[in-house]
């Protein structure tokens, strides 16, 4: 019992020490006083997804096509102003793209970059919403470990980012993230207004490649920081590659189930195709040929009668 209550002290004085090297600029922007808040938000999502099936098992799926269609632009417009803001800003404070550690300072631009980083953050929060939606319309299958893994992670995980590094080498990953995500939305808009936009909507898959790129280009530009030895937490950057890893393995598998694991089958459909049709005009050609041998025979054997016919007339006659 006692180690217990040593290692809560601890905890409990090493999380005070972390606050004394924390970013004073968004102590009081809301959700940012301390982590209760965000956990909370994180533990009823998650409590959700275990009640909202349940409470639509004997329940017909709601529809939600204007909500989808309002929820998915808005998206769009909130991630394209995260990503021009964070560019802007970032262009502004002459941020470099190699290695760029965090200034705390209160300068307009700095400042500007961490206002776009705690939207990027509420950004995360809101997207918890996608699963709501998926549960309400009963899209169950849509609720997967991937799904729910990047979602409860990125939210929580980028209340440290804002707390403690809101500027830097931070502002890289954020910029990326929402351009990929205004296309995201862009297309889950598009899908929402039904089938007569969907059957344009050809470019899913890309999506999915894109976030692929997207995290292999996390790693590529998190080592190139370690290796200058940019100043900026080591230990942060070694677990965003750890963390980028992960989704590579999850989203790859998924674009394996969903993509790639269907062209065999397809493959197969057709060899089957191409073996029955090749084996029915081999048949059908046996039988032609069979058949004109057939006909051939009689037309043979009538000669020959007809000839043996002739002869016996002659015969008589003499």
């Amino acid at each position: 019992m006692e180690i217990v209550t040593h290692l809560i002290n601890d905890t409990i004085e090493f999380y005070k020490w972390t606050l004394t090297i924390a970013d004073k600029r968004v102590e009081k922007w809301p959700l940012m006083d301390n982590p209760l808040p965000t956990l909370a938000i994180s533990t009823s999502y998650l409590l959700f997804l275990w009640l909202g099936p349940k409470y639509m098992k004997n329940r017909e799926p709601f529809q939600l096509r204007k909500t989808l269609i309002v929820y998915n632009f808005s998206m769009v417009f909130l991630n394209f102003f995260i990503f021009k803001e964070l560019f802007m800003a970032a262009r502004a404070a002459g941020y470099s793209y190699i290695c760029q550690s965090v200034n705390y300072s209160d300068d307009p631009n700095e400042v500007r970059v961490a206002a776009a980083l705690w939207w990027y953050f509420v950004s995360k929060g809101v997207e918890y919403l996608d699963t709501v939606f998926f549960i309400l319309r009963k899209k169950f299958n849509q609720v997967t470990f991937l799904h729910v893994y990047h979602h409860c992670t990125m939210f929580t995980l980028w209340w440290i980012g804002i707390k403690w590094v809101a500027g830097g080498q931070s502002f890289f990953g954020a910029h990326m993230n929402a351009a990929i995500h205004v296309l995201m939305y862009l297309y889950y808009g598009l899908a929402s207004c039904g089938p007569k936009i969907q059957k344009y909507l050809w470019w899913k898959k890309y999506l999915t490649i894109i976030q692929m790129i997207q995290f292999h280009v996390t790693i590529g530009h998190t080592a190139l920081s370690l290796y200058v030895n940019c100043d900026f937490p080591h230990w942060m950057h070694y677990s965003l590659i750890c963390y980028a890893i992960t989704f590579i393995i999850l989203f790859g598998n998924f674009y394996y189930q969903t993509y790639r694991r269907q062209q065999p089958k397809r493959e197969t459909v057709s060899s089957k195709s191409s073996k029955s049709l090749s084996n029915g005009t081999l048949n059908g050609l046996s039988k032609a040929t069979n058949g004109a041998t057939a006909s051939g025979n009689k037309e043979e054997k009538t000669q020959e009668n007809s000839g043996r016919r002739k002869r016996k007339g002659r015969a008589k006659r003499d």
